[in-house]
């Protein structure tokens, strides 16, 4: 599907978009272009990878006039670009808005006009029963998706969209801070002990949008099954591992978080499909005349559980350990403090 193919990344100078490029320049692509706000990321981006496929555009999905140029003639695009933490959204939810909803909006109508064969839009846990700013937003986003996959469909084109939870050690995530916390003689700050988040590696995301890009039909939600562990259990597997002596305190709840996070709702789980790996939410794609779909009913099987971290499976200390222990910022500080610790430690 990639030879001789362009795709294009919103918001390409992030994780995600450093992951998914390193994983296509791999592949016989054509030229993949890297569309960001971000001047000297861009120029980091570029002398990391010195790869003449990669392609930079300075532009904004706020922008409509600069995603024109960027689409022109692609194939595909994968759209990371958002607005992603959660505090800052809650205290500013207007820009989440802007980026978020209408951005997203900005992306998808370029593509359509510029005839992109494929769109993988990238999802939180968060837009699951969402409660904040954030969260709120990027459900949006999932609804604008859905109801563009009615009408690319006739375009023989694909909208889908991926869920999924914290991607461990990404730009502003908690992992680089605790390791940040603990070089500096800190306290690891931590909201509460026993709040669940899903953990999931940059490796991981890029697997879910590849499957995605690959198996999607129009509309299709992909959600990857991931473990879960307690905050308190992270930041004592990661003291544990830089053999650390900081002390761990808890802040509070901030604005927005929740307690436990959910990648599929009691009600999604009623029509969702349970791949090997991931479970599948099809678009409903009725219009308004439901009178139309009441005499054949509907006797779907159905999962009949909402996905949850709080009850999705938990991971032990030892094995928060291991999967820490593949993260380069995790090597990097171990180094540092001239330790060797490898892999089943």
């Amino acid at each position: 599907m990639l030879a001789d193919r362009t795709i294009a990344i919103t918001g390409g100078t992030g994780s995600f978009g450093h992951a998914v490029a390193k994983r296509l320049l791999q592949s016989d692509i054509k030229e993949i272009r890297i569309f960001s706000r971000d001047e000297k990321k861009q120029d980091d981006m570029r002398k990391h990878f010195g790869d003449r496929r990669l392609k930079f555009f300075i532009g904004d999905v706020r922008d409509s006039l600069s995603l024109k140029e960027v689409f022109y003639d692609a194939d595909y695009v994968f759209h990371a670009a958002a607005l992603k933490q959660v505090p800052s959204c809650e205290i500013f939810p207007m820009e989440a808005v802007k980026t978020n909803i209408i951005g997203t909006e900005n992306v998808l109508n370029a593509a359509i006009e510029n005839k992109v064969k494929k769109v993988i839009c990238l999802s939180t846990d968060k837009a699951t029963y969402p409660i904040n700013a954030m969260g709120i937003s990027k459900a949006m986003m999932e609804k604008l998706a859905v109801a563009k996959s009615r009408h690319a469909s006739s375009k023989n084109m694909v909208i889908g969209c991926t869920r999924f939870g914290n991607v461990m050690a990404s730009r502003g995530s908690v992992i680089p801070l605790f390791i940040e916390q603990i070089k500096a003689g800190r306290a690891i700050t931590v909201t509460h002990p026993d709040m669940t988040r899903f953990m999931m590696s940059l490796e991981d995301a890029v697997d879910l949008v590849l499957f995605a890009f690959t198996h999607a039909q129009t509309g299709d939600i992909l959600i990857n099954k991931s473990p879960a562990c307690t905050v308190g259990d992270l930041a004592t597997a990661i003291k544990d591992l830089l053999k650390a002596s900081n002390d761990i305190v808890v802040t509070g709840v901030r604005h927005g978080e929740k307690w436990h996070e959910k990648l599929l709702t009691n009600e999604e789980s009623m029509i969702a499909e349970e791949l090997d790996r991931f479970y599948r939410i099809p678009a409903d794609h009725r219009d308004l005349s439901y009178s139309n779909d009441y005499v054949s009913g509907d006797r779907r099987p159905y999962l009949d559980s909402e996905y949850s971290s709080s009850s999705a499976r938990r991971l032990q200390i030892s094995e928060i350990k291991n999967k820490l222990l593949a993260l380069d910022c995790i090597q990097e500080a171990i180094g540092q403090r001239g330790e060797e610790v490898s892999l089943n430690t």
